[in-house]
């Protein structure tokens, strides 16, 4: 049994809406939930073949890829759906079956959180 948890999604089209899933590192230490969050993000991100998925996700025309289009990381095909899986485990990647192919999708308000996590709250002097 698994014990991931997705991240929360968030409405993008409310800039001021948005939310990270966790404060900015510069504003406060994390808590521990917070921490289980970002670290669960991070790992998933932390292969390299999982971020190069990612960001073939993210980059696709219309905000979405066929996992046939995307599918070229020097990995075979099996270990592409291991990845692609991981990254949904995470709650970075949503997906959606037509037909025969699998089309997966980054949530705007997922690149949002992830980039106030990693925004600094203060200016630097």
């Amino acid at each position: 049994m698994s014990n991931t948890q997705a991240l929360p999604l968030l409405d993008a089209d409310v800039p001021e809406a948005v939310a990270p899933c966790c404060p900015p590192l510069t504003e406060r230490p994390f808590t521990a939930d917070e921490a289980e969050t970002a670290a669960r993000m991070f790992k998933a991100l932390g292969d390299p073949v999982r971020l190069r998925l990612f960001s073939a996700v993210a980059s696709h025309e219309g905000g979405e890829a066929c996992v046939c289009d995307i599918s070229d990381v020097g990995v075979s095909q099996p270990t592409v759906s291991h990845h692609l899986k991981k990254l949904k485990e995470a709650g970075l990647l949503t997906s959606e079956r037509r037909g025969t192919w699998v089309y997966y999708r980054v949530e705007p308000s997922v690149l949002a959180a992830m980039g106030k996590l990693l925004t600094s709250t203060s200016s630097a002097s």
